[in-house]
């Protein structure tokens, strides 16, 4: 199976998350090692990938996606507390 990745931001005063960057085999794999070197946390779940890999770098998240979205990042900003 050929690796995903989707980066996503949720810019503060956003209403929705925006997709950063997205890939698969090498860019996928470059995408992942730039988020660890910087701290950032990654999540895996293959169906979120799938589903978000079909939109384009710049879009707000499709609303299929808000609820799986708002878990991991609830469970992230705890995680900073």
């Amino acid at each position: 199976m050929i690796k995903k990745a989707v980066a996503v931001k949720y810019p503060k005063g956003a209403e929705v998350p925006f997709i950063t960057a997205k890939g698969s085999g090498v860019i996928a794999e470059k995408i992942l090692n730039e988020a660890k070197k910087n701290n950032i946390r990654i999540e895996e779940n293959q169906t979120l990938v799938d589903v978000l890999s079909l939109q384009q770098v710049g879009d707000a998240v499709s609303e299929e996606t808000y609820q799986a979205l708002a878990v991991i990042f609830a469970y992230i900003l705890g995680e900073r507390k």
